[in-house]
Protein backbone atom coordinates (compact mmCIF):
# COMPACT_ATOMS: atom_id res chain seq x y z
CA UNK A 1 0.00 0.00 0.00
CA UNK A 2 1.40 3.38 -1.04
CA UNK A 3 0.63 6.24 1.36
CA UNK A 4 0.85 9.96 0.58
CA UNK A 5 3.46 11.42 2.94
CA UNK A 6 3.36 15.14 2.17
CA UNK A 7 1.08 17.93 1.06
CA UNK A 8 3.33 18.41 -1.98
CA UNK A 9 2.72 14.82 -3.10
CA UNK A 10 -1.00 15.36 -2.64
CA UNK A 11 -1.02 18.56 -4.69
CA UNK A 12 1.01 16.91 -7.44
CA UNK A 13 -1.49 14.06 -7.59
CA UNK A 14 -4.59 16.27 -7.92
CA UNK A 15 -3.29 19.39 -9.64
CA UNK A 16 -4.37 22.99 -9.21
CA UNK A 17 -7.88 23.88 -8.00
CA UNK A 18 -10.15 25.55 -10.55
CA UNK A 19 -10.71 29.30 -10.43
CA UNK A 20 -14.39 28.75 -9.65
CA UNK A 21 -13.55 26.64 -6.60
CA UNK A 22 -11.52 29.53 -5.20
CA UNK A 23 -13.76 32.42 -6.24
CA UNK A 24 -16.87 30.89 -4.64
CA UNK A 25 -15.54 31.45 -1.10
CA UNK A 26 -16.93 34.39 0.91
CA UNK A 27 -15.81 35.55 4.36
CA UNK A 28 -19.35 36.48 5.39
CA UNK A 29 -22.92 35.49 4.61
CA UNK A 30 -23.78 37.01 1.25
CA UNK A 31 -27.39 37.46 0.03
CA UNK A 32 -26.97 34.41 -2.18
CA UNK A 33 -25.57 32.17 0.53
CA UNK A 34 -28.18 33.46 2.96
CA UNK A 35 -30.94 31.90 0.84
CA UNK A 36 -29.22 28.52 0.86
CA UNK A 37 -28.64 28.60 4.61
CA UNK A 38 -32.29 29.47 5.16
CA UNK A 39 -33.35 26.54 2.97
CA UNK A 40 -31.53 23.90 5.03
CA UNK A 41 -33.30 22.01 7.85
CA UNK A 42 -30.33 19.67 8.41
CA UNK A 43 -26.58 19.94 8.80
CA UNK A 44 -23.53 18.15 10.12
CA UNK A 45 -21.67 20.08 12.83
CA UNK A 46 -17.97 19.23 12.81
CA UNK A 47 -15.69 20.08 15.72
CA UNK A 48 -12.15 19.37 16.90
CA UNK A 49 -10.96 18.76 20.44
CA UNK A 50 -8.21 17.16 22.51
CA UNK A 51 -9.75 13.71 22.09
CA UNK A 52 -10.18 14.00 18.32
CA UNK A 53 -12.76 15.19 15.81
CA UNK A 54 -16.55 14.85 15.95
CA UNK A 55 -19.37 15.19 13.43
CA UNK A 56 -22.86 15.58 14.86
CA UNK A 57 -26.18 15.70 12.96
CA UNK A 58 -28.36 18.74 13.65
CA UNK A 59 -31.91 19.29 12.42
CA UNK A 60 -34.79 21.66 13.10
CA UNK A 61 -38.11 22.86 11.75
CA UNK A 62 -37.69 24.93 8.60
CA UNK A 63 -34.04 25.86 9.05
CA UNK A 64 -31.42 24.42 11.32
CA UNK A 65 -28.99 27.37 11.38
CA UNK A 66 -30.19 30.92 12.03
CA UNK A 67 -28.32 34.03 10.92
CA UNK A 68 -27.82 36.68 13.60
CA UNK A 69 -25.76 38.92 11.33
CA UNK A 70 -23.59 38.45 8.24
CA UNK A 71 -20.72 37.11 10.35
CA UNK A 72 -22.61 35.15 13.00
CA UNK A 73 -24.82 32.04 12.91
CA UNK A 74 -26.71 30.33 15.72
CA UNK A 75 -27.71 26.71 16.26
CA UNK A 76 -30.11 26.04 19.15
CA UNK A 77 -28.93 22.91 20.97
CA UNK A 78 -32.12 20.88 21.29
CA UNK A 79 -32.82 17.80 23.40
CA UNK A 80 -30.31 15.01 22.78
CA UNK A 81 -28.37 12.20 24.42
CA UNK A 82 -26.18 14.44 26.61
CA UNK A 83 -22.91 12.97 25.33
CA UNK A 84 -21.83 16.59 24.67
CA UNK A 85 -19.07 15.55 22.25
CA UNK A 86 -19.44 18.61 20.02
CA UNK A 87 -20.02 21.03 22.87
CA UNK A 88 -16.96 19.82 24.79
CA UNK A 89 -14.87 20.29 21.66
CA UNK A 90 -16.16 23.82 21.12
CA UNK A 91 -15.35 24.79 24.71
CA UNK A 92 -11.85 23.32 24.39
CA UNK A 93 -10.96 24.38 20.86
CA UNK A 94 -13.56 26.45 19.02
CA UNK A 95 -12.87 25.38 15.43
CA UNK A 96 -16.13 24.39 13.75
CA UNK A 97 -17.39 23.49 10.30
CA UNK A 98 -20.92 23.04 8.99
CA UNK A 99 -22.18 21.01 6.05
CA UNK A 100 -25.77 22.02 5.28
CA UNK A 101 -28.11 19.98 3.09
CA UNK A 102 -31.12 21.32 1.26
CA UNK A 103 -33.73 18.67 0.42
CA UNK A 104 -34.14 17.89 -3.29
CA UNK A 105 -30.98 19.85 -4.18
CA UNK A 106 -27.48 18.70 -5.03
CA UNK A 107 -26.00 21.91 -3.63
CA UNK A 108 -24.23 21.53 -0.27
CA UNK A 109 -23.48 24.70 1.70
CA UNK A 110 -20.36 24.76 3.85
CA UNK A 111 -19.34 27.12 6.64
CA UNK A 112 -16.04 27.26 8.53
CA UNK A 113 -15.44 29.40 11.58
CA UNK A 114 -15.09 29.62 15.34
CA UNK A 115 -17.71 28.49 17.79
CA UNK A 116 -18.74 29.36 21.31
CA UNK A 117 -21.64 28.39 23.52
CA UNK A 118 -24.13 30.90 24.93
CA UNK A 119 -26.70 30.41 27.67
CA UNK A 120 -27.91 34.01 27.62
CA UNK A 121 -31.58 33.97 28.71
CA UNK A 122 -32.73 36.21 25.85
CA UNK A 123 -31.15 33.81 23.33
CA UNK A 124 -32.75 30.77 24.93
CA UNK A 125 -36.14 32.51 24.95
CA UNK A 126 -35.76 33.55 21.31
CA UNK A 127 -35.31 29.94 20.18
CA UNK A 128 -38.00 28.34 22.34
CA UNK A 129 -40.15 25.82 20.43
CA UNK A 130 -43.37 24.30 21.75
CA UNK A 131 -42.69 25.93 25.11
CA UNK A 132 -39.26 24.31 25.45
CA UNK A 133 -36.11 26.43 25.23
CA UNK A 134 -32.83 24.86 24.09
CA UNK A 135 -30.23 24.07 26.74
CA UNK A 136 -27.74 26.36 24.99
CA UNK A 137 -27.03 28.17 21.74
CA UNK A 138 -24.01 27.38 19.58
CA UNK A 139 -22.72 30.62 18.07
CA UNK A 140 -20.58 30.34 14.95
CA UNK A 141 -18.41 33.27 13.91
CA UNK A 142 -18.13 32.85 10.15
CA UNK A 143 -14.71 32.81 8.50
CA UNK A 144 -15.64 31.07 5.24
CA UNK A 145 -18.86 30.15 3.46
CA UNK A 146 -19.09 28.45 0.10
CA UNK A 147 -21.01 25.86 -1.89
CA UNK A 148 -19.68 22.35 -2.41
CA UNK A 149 -19.48 20.68 -5.81
CA UNK A 150 -22.72 18.78 -6.52
CA UNK A 151 -21.02 15.57 -7.63
CA UNK A 152 -21.10 13.83 -4.23
CA UNK A 153 -24.87 14.19 -3.82
CA UNK A 154 -25.41 13.29 -7.48
CA UNK A 155 -23.30 10.14 -7.16
CA UNK A 156 -25.11 9.15 -3.96
CA UNK A 157 -28.56 9.64 -5.49
CA UNK A 158 -29.44 11.05 -2.10
CA UNK A 159 -32.93 12.26 -3.02
CA UNK A 160 -33.78 9.49 -5.49
CA UNK A 161 -36.19 7.18 -3.72
CA UNK A 162 -35.54 4.29 -6.08
CA UNK A 163 -31.91 4.28 -4.86
CA UNK A 164 -32.75 4.27 -1.17
CA UNK A 165 -31.76 1.15 0.81
CA UNK A 166 -34.29 -1.28 2.26
CA UNK A 167 -34.19 0.03 5.82
CA UNK A 168 -36.20 -2.94 7.09
CA UNK A 169 -33.16 -5.10 6.33
CA UNK A 170 -30.86 -2.94 8.49
CA UNK A 171 -30.24 -3.45 12.24
CA UNK A 172 -32.45 -1.33 14.49
CA UNK A 173 -31.15 0.88 17.28
CA UNK A 174 -32.34 -1.71 19.78
CA UNK A 175 -30.56 -4.55 17.99
CA UNK A 176 -27.32 -2.54 17.94
CA UNK A 177 -27.62 -1.74 21.66
CA UNK A 178 -28.36 -5.38 22.47
CA UNK A 179 -25.29 -6.51 20.53
CA UNK A 180 -23.05 -3.85 22.08
CA UNK A 181 -24.21 -4.74 25.61
CA UNK A 182 -24.13 -8.54 25.18
CA UNK A 183 -27.93 -8.47 25.53
CA UNK A 184 -27.85 -6.68 28.87
CA UNK A 185 -30.04 -4.07 27.18
CA UNK A 186 -33.41 -5.32 25.94
CA UNK A 187 -33.27 -4.26 22.29
CA UNK A 188 -36.91 -5.08 21.57
CA UNK A 189 -38.03 -2.87 24.47
CA UNK A 190 -35.85 -0.02 23.18
CA UNK A 191 -37.36 -0.26 19.69
CA UNK A 192 -40.91 -0.44 20.98
CA UNK A 193 -40.47 2.58 23.26
CA UNK A 194 -38.45 4.71 20.86
CA UNK A 195 -41.20 6.25 18.64
CA UNK A 196 -43.09 7.73 21.59
CA UNK A 197 -39.88 8.62 23.44
CA UNK A 198 -38.60 10.47 20.39
CA UNK A 199 -41.90 12.26 19.92
CA UNK A 200 -41.91 13.47 23.52
CA UNK A 201 -38.26 14.49 23.50
CA UNK A 202 -37.86 16.32 20.19
CA UNK A 203 -37.58 19.69 21.92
Amino acid sequence: MTIIQSVKELENLYGEPSENSLRKVANHITPEYRKWIESSPFCALCTVGPDGADASPRGDIGQVVIELDEKTLAIPDRHGNNRLDSLRNIVNDGRVALMLLTPNSTIVTRVNGRGEISVAPDFLDRFTVKGKPPKSIILIHVEEVYFQCSRAVMRAGLWKQDQWPDIDSLPTMGQILAAQSNNEIDGDAVDQAWPERAKQGLW
